[in-house]
C-alpha cells in the first residue's frame, strides 16, 4: 500500500494549498458568524487531546448555541454525549444551516463545563465551502422507507460524513465529507474506507492523522435520525486499487483513507431528531456565505501585501460569488 506519512507526501498527492486560503480564517466569532449561529439547528463537534478524539452532535431549535465573539457556548442538554466535553480539551465544530451548502467551522479549546453549558475559547472561525453538502445532496432527504439495521449497509447508503481528528497538541478539527450513496464509504472486513475529494487543500484533518492517527467519525443518510459512529486508526494512501473503488464521473480521487482498529455502532442521534432539518426553514435572506468569506478576509489580522491584495480583489461586488459558483461547477470531483 502506497502509504502517506508526511506533509510533503500529502501535498504531492492533493496539491499544496495557496497561502491565501488562510486569509479567510479569523480568531473570533464576528457578527456574521454570530448571525449564522442564531439560525443554525445542528452542530458536529470533535473533542480531543494528544491521545485521541471523540465525536458528538448537538442540535435543537435554531440558535441553541451562541457566541459573544471570544467564546462559544453550547448547552449540555443539546449534546448527544455531553460527558465527552471536558475542560482543557481541543474542540473543533461544524455548524449547518438548512438550505445552505456552506458550513461554519469554529475551533478552539474548552475552557469550562459548568452551569449546564460548555464554553469554548475560540481560536479559529471560518466559512467552509459547499462541496461536501453539494456532493451529498444533504438538503434532499431520502424518501421514507424501511430502516436499515445493519451498520455495513447503512455505511454503504450514507451520503455524508463528519470526520473528527486532533493533533498531538490537542488542536481538534471537524471536516465534512460528502458523496452519492455507494461512493462515500465502504465497510470492507475489519476496515472502513473513504476517499478524499477536491477541496481547499488546507488538509487539516490529514495533517492531524499523520501526527496522531486516532479518529472518530459519523456517517449519515440525509432524512434519517440514525448515524453510524466510527472510531479507529487512520492510514492515508495513494494505492491505485483503493482509489479506483471511489471513482465518480470517471474521476478517481487522489487519496484514500483506511480506518483500522475499528469500532462501529449504529444508533439514533437525539440531536438530529431535535434539529428541524428535513424540511428545514428557508435560510435567512441576510446570511450570504460569499459575503461572509469577503468579510472574514477583511477581518483577518494578516497585514502583508498578499492580504491587502486579496482583500481588495474579493471586495469587488459579485466576484467572490462568481468564483465560488465556478469552483462548485468545475471542481466537485
Amino acid at each position: 500500500m502506497a502509504r502517506i506519512d508526511s506533509i510533503a507526501a500529502i501535498e504531492a498527492a492533493v496539491g499544496k494549498a495557496s497561502s491565501a486560503i488562510d486569509l479567510k480564517v479569523i480568531d473570533h466569532v464576528d457578527a456574521t458568524a454570530q448571525r449564522w449561529l442564531a439560525a443554525s439547528p445542528l452542530m458536529f463537534a470533535g473533542i480531543g487531546d494528544g491521545g485521541g478524539v471523540t465525536l458528538t452532535l448537538g442540535g435543537g431549535a435554531a440558535g441553541f448555541a451562541r457566541s459573544d465573539g471570544a467564546t462559544l457556548a453550547v448547552p449540555l442538554d443539546r449534546i448527544d454525549d455531553p460527558a465527552a466535553i471536558r475542560a482543557g480539551a481541543g474542540f473543533g465544530s461544524l455548524f449547518l444551516l438548512p438550505g445552505i451548502g456552506e458550513t461554519l467551522r469554529i475551533n478552539g479549546h474548552v475552557v469550562a463545563v459548568a452551569d449546564g453549558e460548555a464554553r469554548i475559547a475560540v481560536e479559529e472561525c471560518y466559512v467552509h465551502c459547499a462541496k461536501a453538502l453539494i456532493r451529498s445532496a444533504f438538503w434532499h432527504p431520502d424518501p421514507p422507507g424501511q430502516a436499515i439495521d445493519d451498520a455495513g449497509a447503512f455505511a454503504a447508503a450514507s451520503r455524508f460524513m463528519a470526520l473528527a481528528t486532533v493533533d498531538p497538541d490537542g488542536h481538534a478539527d471537524l471536516s465534512p465529507k460528502g458523496d452519492p450513496a455507494g461512493a462515500l464509504a465502504h465497510l470492507d472486513g475489519d476496515a472502513l474506507w473513504f476517499a478524499d475529494r477536491p477541496g481547499n487543500r488546507r488538509t487539516d484533518s490529514f495533517r492531524n492523522i499523520i501526527a496522531q492517527p486516532r479518529i472518530a467519525a459519523a456517517l449519515l443518510i440525509p432524512g434519517s435520525h440514525r448515524i453510524v459512529r466510527i472510531v479507529g486508526t487512520a492510514t492515508l494512501t495513494t494505492d491505485e486499487a483503493a482509489r479506483e473503488r471511489f471513482a465518480v464521473q470517471d474521476k478517481v480521487p487522489r487519496l484514500a483513507v483506511r480506518i483500522d482498529d475499528l469500532r462501529v455502532a449504529l444508533g439514533e442521534s437525539a440531536a438530529l431528531a431535535r434539529a428541524p432539518l428535513w424540511p428545514g426553514a428557508p435560510p435567512p435572506a441576510d446570511i450570504r456565505p460569499a459575503k461572509m468569506f469577503v468579510e472574514h478576509i477583511r477581518l483577518n489580522r494578516a497585514k502583508g501585501l498578499g492580504a491587502r491584495i486579496a482583500s481588495a480583489v474579493t471586495s469587488i461586488p459579485g466576484l467572490m460569488q462568481k468564483g465560488l459558483d465556478k469552483d462548485y461547477h468545475d471542481n466537485l470531483y
